[in-house]
C-alpha cells in the first residue's frame, strides 16, 4: 500500500484464513470507508491463522525504485507470517522473489478475499504510520493526505520544501530539490 504516495514508506501485508472463510465487509481498502476500515483491521487479526505486516523505506523506495520497494516489502510481509502459507496470492502483475507456490493477479484486491483482506491491513498501518509522521513534521499534512499528492501537500511542498520522509525519487520532490541547489 502506498505506491503513489510522495512521502512515506510502502507497506505490504500478508494475511492467512482458514480455508472457505469470508469476513463480513472485507474489499479491496480503497472502497471501504477509513471509520470501517480500522474495524476490519481488528477483526482480521483476531481471525486470521496468521498476519504479517512489513514496509520497505523511503530510502529503499528511493534507492531500488518502487515497484522493487513493493516487491522488498511483500516478500518481509510473507516470511513474517509464523505459519508458512501453501499458495500465494499477491496484487499486480510481478510475483515476489517468494519459494511458495502463487501468482501474481492484477486487481486481486478486488477479487480475491484474502488480498483484500491484506490490503486492509497495510492501509490501516501505513496510514498510521503518516498520523504518526504527522507529529514528527508539523505542517506537512501528513494526517490528513497520508502523504498523497493533493493540491494542499503540493502548496505545502512548494512552501516547506521535502522533509525527510519525501521521496527524492519522484518527480514533485526531486523537482523542488533541483531547484534548490
Amino acid at each position: 500500500m502506498g505506491r503513489g504516495p510522495l512521502a512515506g514508506p510502502v507497506v505490504a501485508a500478508a494475511v492467512i484464513l482458514e480455508q472457505g472463510v469470508r469476513l463480513s465487509g472485507i474489499r479491496d481498502s480503497k472502497k471501504v470507508p477509513a471509520s470501517r476500515r480500522q474495524e476490519l483491521s481488528d477483526l482480521i487479526r483476531r481471525m486470521s491463522v496468521s498476519w504479517a505486516i512489513a514496509a520497505a523505506t523511503v530510502s529503499e523506495v528511493d534507492h531500488y525504485n518502487i515497484h522493487q520497494a513493493t516487491l522488498l516489502a511483500m516478500r518481509r510481509a510473507v516470511l513474517g507470517l509464523n505459519v508458512a502459507p501453501t499458495y500465494l496470492y499477491v496484487d499486480g502483475t510481478v510475483y515476489p522473489d517468494i519459494r511458495c507456490p502463487g501468482e501474481a493477479v492484477v486487481r486481486a484486491d478486488e477479487n480475491i478475499h484474502v488480498v483484500a483482506a491484506a490490503s486492509i491491513l497495510a492501509k490501516v498501518a501505513r496510514d498510521r504510520i503518516m498520523i504518526a509522521m504527522s507529529k514528527i513534521y508539523p505542517g506537512y499534512g501528513f494526517e490528513r493526505h497520508k502523504g498523497y499528492p493533493t493540491s494542499s501537500h503540493l502548496d505545502t511542498l512548494s512552501r516547506l520544501g521535502p522533509c525527510a520522509i519525501h521521496r527524492t525519487s519522484y518527480q514533485p520532490v526531486r523537482i523542488l530539490l533541483e531547484g534548490r541547489v
